[in-house]
């Protein structure tokens, strides 16, 4: 079974397009963790609403490639994003892999690592939150630490926003 930590982000009806998307994604693979929802600042284009984003771990038999594919892209489509050519515009939704082991998960090691779990708070934090103690594998630092390194001070949580059932926002057990 393939492990696969999914970033979410929405600044058009966000609080439908969030759970809606979750909801979609659950109908193609198994849903393990979900983080809490955060408010945050646009990047780039600064001229539009504020964004939601989150963070879900799932598990899937497909590869990234298939993932990306088959669910993510027909999901985001289904939600009617629209592409353009600033990759910075507002869209109704936003599903990248952010994270992704074609092995065991407790092996520790990721086939794939977005470079934006370094770069920016709305990334790192809710991924830290559902498995602070994963390590990156280019920094080998975990992701709770990463996301003590970057400003917060634009992350706003959003407790109103429930993607996942009341008192399931807990981390990941690590072994």
């Amino acid at each position: 079974m393939n492990h696969a930590f999914v970033s979410l982000g929405s600044n058009i009806d966000s609080e439908h397009n969030m759970p809606e998307a979750l909801r979609h994604l659950a109908l193609h693979c198994r849903l393990v963790a979900v983080s809490p929802v955060y408010e945050t600042t646009p990047v780039g284009n600064t001229q539009q609403p504020n964004f939601l984003n989150a963070a879900a771990l799932i598990e899937t038999d497909l590869t990234a490639a298939e993932l990306k594919a088959r669910v993510l892209q027909v999901i985001e489509q289904e939600l009617g994003r629209v592409r353009t050519e600033d990759k910075n515009a507002p869209r109704t939704i936003d599903l990248d892999i952010t994270l992704y082991a074609d092995q065991d998960l407790d092996a520790g090691s990721f086939a794939f690592n977005d470079p934006d779990i370094l770069r920016y708070a709305h990334v790192a934090v809710p991924l830290a939150d559902i498995a602070p103690q994963r390590r990156h594998a280019a920094t080998g630092q975990t992701l709770q630490e990463i996301a003590q390194c970057l400003p917060t001070s634009e992350l706003l949580s959003r407790p109103d926003v429930m993607l996942w059932p009341e008192g399931k926002h807990k981390p990941i057990k690590e072994r």
